[in-house]
């Protein structure tokens, strides 16, 4: 296949997390040509992928198939609200087209296996957006595969984002109606307090977990069995008031006798200085990994600086574009993307057994 090709590339919604869309038009090989969406959203949503192709200077079409049909398109780009993704995902497969998706992959077994079957079906490619190309993630990988820490017998993922959910837990007063959840996810756009974009709630383990369970998996290349974990609304009155967790702790039970845990949580902008500690530990046979997915970072201090402002700035990430140039690549040689349909379904399990725990109190078979 030539791989000087240029794929042309729908953005089907962009209505939750537009910089899927501008991650992949960091490389040269994709090119953003037509938003579409179907003609009975929201108007707020469609004013949000109106906004979005006319800041990119691309049509906006209310017709997901005739977009796909009509603009000569490759690839199709999901970042919908998270009920609608394996249907879209789906629908843009059906015809052909490759397609990069956000997380979460779904919002039940059957879909998520729904999305199975039609990808494979179709023969094309599948990614769905994830951080393992972070310069410390790849460092990692790196150290492992070289045998520098020797066979992996056990890690640790702590992810904890420094963003607000509106309210803090507590701050509703007595005779006040519960706060809204999607009401509140369409309002909280603007600043990025967002979580789980659509009608039904979605805790923190189902929106995020995907991201320390993609390193888990890429680390180790072992299966998760099994899975015990706890989870509660610690800080933000939305998450109390619609039976949700923002934070959460998994432990996990993989092949070959590996045994991991990840704690994770949406635990406010004002807990930490730099937007959240992530970190890795990986422990081997023959030796251990601890690493800051935030490196490499710099500080910046500077006279009246915004409270806000984060005091620690990662740089050399180039996440997006090796998305887009792994993506590429499966396209070409008609291989695996780093994080495909498969692999997604089986984190999907993993949060969903790890939340049937959260109800249980009983560890659960993946």
């Amino acid at each position: 296949m030539n791989q000087s090709r240029v794929f042309r590339a729908a953005v089907l919604s962009a209505i939750k997390h537009d910089y899927v869309a501008r991650g992949m038009a960091t490389h040269p090989r994709f090119e953003l040509v037509v938003v579409a969406d179907d003609p009975h959203i929201p108007t707020w949503a469609h004013e949000r992928n109106q906004q979005f192709a006319d800041a990119n200077r691309i049509p906006y079409v209310r017709d997901v198939e005739g977009a796909l049909n009509e603009f000569n398109v490759d690839v199709a780009i999901v970042s919908s609200e998270a009920a609608r993704h394996c249907d879209l995902s789906i629908r843009a497969a059906q015809v052909g087209k490759h397609v990069v998706q956000d997380k979460p992959v779904a919002t039940s077994r059957c879909e998520a296996e729904r999305l199975v079957e039609g990808i494979e079906k179709a023969g094309v490619r599948f990614l769905m957006w994830n951080r393992n190309f972070l310069p410390a993630v790849r460092h990692a990988r790196e150290q492992i595969y070289a045998g520098a820490i020797g066979r992996v017998r056990a890690l640790h993922v702590d992810f904890y984002f420094a963003k607000d959910a509106g309210p803090p837990k507590g701050s509703r007063q007595p005779g006040y109606p519960p706060l809204d959840w999607q009401a509140h996810q369409i309002a909280a756009h603007q600043d990025g307090s967002d979580g789980g974009l659509g009608a039904e709630p979605m805790g923190e383990l189902a929106i995020e977990g995907i991201y320390p369970l993609a390193y888990i998996q890429m680390l180790t290349g072992a299966a998760v069995r099994r899975v015990f974990a706890r989870s509660t609304a610690h800080f933000h009155q939305l998450y109390a008031d619609n039976g949700i967790e923002d934070l959460a702790s998994v432990t996990l039970e993989l092949e070959a006798g590996i045994v991991g845990s990840l704690a994770l949580g949406r635990i406010g902008s004002a807990s930490h200085p730099s937007g959240g500690e992530i970190k890795l530990h990986i422990v081997g046979d023959a030796g251990a990994l601890v690493l800051r997915e935030a490196c490499p970072d710099v500080g910046i201090y500077y006279r009246n600086q915004p409270a806000r402002d984060a005091r620690q700035r990662r740089v050399a990430v180039d996440n997006d574009f090796r998305l887009a140039d792994n993506f590429a690549d499966a396209i070409d040689s008609g291989g695996p993307t780093i994080l495909d349909a498969r692999a997604s379904l089986a984190i999907f399990a993993t949060c969903e057994a790890a939340l049937e725990s959260c109800r249980t109190g009983q560890p659960v078979t993946v």
